[in-house]
């Protein structure tokens, strides 16, 4: 699969199609998996897997995608699957968690700039 690019976001998740991007910051080693609050543009989520070798951020990947209902496959570590601070895409999810799901309802959607007047030539 090829590596999508970064994508800069006002918050810490948004939609690019049917894709939602997720601005991460992992806590490995944790007592469990879950997925906490929004600080800043980051949704922190936590793993038990130590981080080693780029396992914590493999798990992570495997536990989100049975949150949101994806095969692992459709989930894409953008940037950081070595550090705390990570970007997903999440391709077609068929759930959502409810501070993400939270999220979105309270954001306006994105409209498109008025097309512009074409000029008429003499």
């Amino acid at each position: 699969m090829a590596k999508s690019p970064r994508a800069e976001l006002d918050s810490f998740c948004a939609w690019d199609g049917e894709t939602l991007v997720l601005n991460v910051l992992g806590k490995p080693g944790a007592g469990k998996d879950v997925i906490g609050k929004v600080t800043g543009h980051q949704l922190n989520i936590s793993v038990t897997e130590a981080p080693v070798a780029g396992r914590a951020t493999d798990h992570m990947v495997r536990f989100l995608a049975g949150k949101f209902g994806v095969a692992v496959k459709d989930i894409e570590v953008v940037f950081g699957r070595f550090n705390v601070n990570k970007q997903l895409r999440i391709r077609s999810p068929q759930t959502l968690p409810s501070v993400i799901a939270k999220h979105l309802a309270q954001k306006p959607p994105a409209t498109k700039p008025p097309a512009k007047p074409q000029r008429r030539l003499p």
